[in-house]
């Protein structure tokens, strides 16, 4: 197969790499939302250091799902729920998108209760304001700013991850001690478990699947020289190539982030016994008698970034879904009126996220609630990944295989003994 020469010579440079990345970092970046922050920092709090190995074995699972996701829509030139929709019987599809949009306006509402409180914490005022503020100016970016001129924003709010980077250089860890300390007996009990399978349900997450692939297509379609490969098969090289790096770094990046901050919470609050986090606010609060002002602040920094890259994610993830599962037109290209449903949905899943997010509900029982419709849908839509990452009628040549294929199927099973471990506890 013969490569365009246009498309490698763009592509297979490093410093063209780097510019071209794009749905794979803000995916990745996505993941570590106000609600991941939340679990890693309960996990370090709780459990210390024993949770770091988390992190490392979710990796290879989270890039392999990730890249599939991502091939799939670059492929075939439509995202996941369109693809399953011709392929897959239709009810199974609808439940699944529909309790997709439920868990991402729960986690909607988390993660905008979450912003609030930490711009709270920064500037003292009440936290429901704040989080309407950010609300309204994320909606607007994402309903009326062109995705040409949106996806570079996206991708420039995940530098605001590096604040738990620098939170963790300076509130002098002993890295010796955390690494050692990481890979000793782990403390397995019901509530060990409980932790663990939060973490992976963090990690892995179904409203990254649909949001990478669709933004793939987004992509592909705002390219004057790109189409879907199986139209034309001379990009695949090129695009693959370009998906990996995008996809690998992304997902270290994310894993990298979560790493540091369960480090944090386990130097910082583990090790004063501070272990009542429920939200992380709550985290950044319990950090400045510990380690001082500056430790808390960029946590709490970190929170209000991460919260404005994930909750267009979120809503964007869901409108994709539902409106692809009815053959509906689903893009951020296109303006309001001639994607009515699709827009539709971003603003109600944005609305109901603030609603409830102003209710007087637990941040953990949201959290929990979650994370349980979460892992309901998260083994048969992988299941079904797979399925139509590796149909002929679907992917023409470019079905997965090799060690791609092994890590889908494996993440597929690692997620469904996180489900039966999370029902069984």
């Amino acid at each position: 197969m013969s490569a365009d020469p246009v498309a490698v010579a763009r592509e297979s440079q490093t410093p063209a790499r780097m510019k071209r990345l794009g749905s794979g970092l803000i995916t990745g970046a996505a993941d570590d939302d106000p609600s991941g922050i939340a679990t890693y920092s309960q996990a370090g709090a709780v459990w210390g250091y024993t949770m770091l190995w988390t992190v490392v074995l979710t990796l290879p699972l989270m890039i392999g799902i990730q890249m599939i996701c991502a091939r799939v829509g670059r492929v075939t030139g439509r995202g996941l729920a369109a693809n399953m929709r011709a392929h897959l019987p239709r009810p199974f599809l609808l439940a699944v998108v529909m309790l997709l949009l439920v868990a991402n306006v729960i986690n909607l509402a988390a993660d905008i209760g979450a912003m609030g409180a930490a711009v709270g914490l920064l500037l003292g005022g009440p936290s429901w304001f704040y989080a309407l503020v950010l609300v309204i100016v994320s909606l607007g970016l994402e309903v009326f700013v062109p995705f040409d001129r949106y996806a570079p924003v996206l991708k420039w709010l995940t530098v605001s991850l590096l604040a738990y980077v620098a939170t963790a250089l300076i509130v002098h860890v002993t890295w010796l001690d955390a690494l050692t300390r990481s890979w000793q007996a782990w403390p397995w009990s019901a509530g060990y478990c409980v932790v663990v399978v939060g973490v992976f349900g963090t990690t892995i997450s179904p409203y990254l699947f649909f949001w990478q692939a669709s933004e793939e297509v987004e992509e592909e379609e705002q390219s004057p020289i790109d189409h879907p490969l199986i139209d034309a098969p001379e990009q695949a090289d090129a695009s693959f190539s370009r998906i990996r790096f995008d996809t690998v770094f992304g997902m270290t990046f994310s894993n990298i982030v979560a790493f540091f901050i369960i480090v944090t919470a386990a130097s910082i609050l583990h090790a004063h016994g501070v272990v009542d986090i429920r939200t992380p606010a709550d985290a950044a609060r319990a950090l400045e008698p510990l380690a001082g002002r500056w430790a808390s602040l960029l946590f709490a920094a970190g929170i209000v970034g991460t919260g404005l890259l994930a909750i267009p994610v979120l809503a964007g993830s869901a409108a994709y879904a539902v409106t692809e599962a009815l053959g509906a037109r689903s893009s951020l290209s296109e303006k309001p009126g001639n994607a009515k449903v699709f827009y539709r949905i971003i603003i109600g899943a944005m609305l109901l996220g603030i609603v409830l997010s102003c209710l007087p509900l637990d941040p953990l029982r949201l959290l929990f609630w979650s994370a349980v419709i979460n892992g309901v849908i998260a083994v048969p839509l992988m299941v079904a990944i797979m399925w139509v990452a590796s149909h002929p009628g679907v992917m023409g040549q470019f079905v997965i295989g090799g060690w791609l294929r092994w890590l889908g199927w494996g993440a597929t099973a690692v997620m469904a003994l996180a489900v039966l471990g999370m029902f069984a506890l």
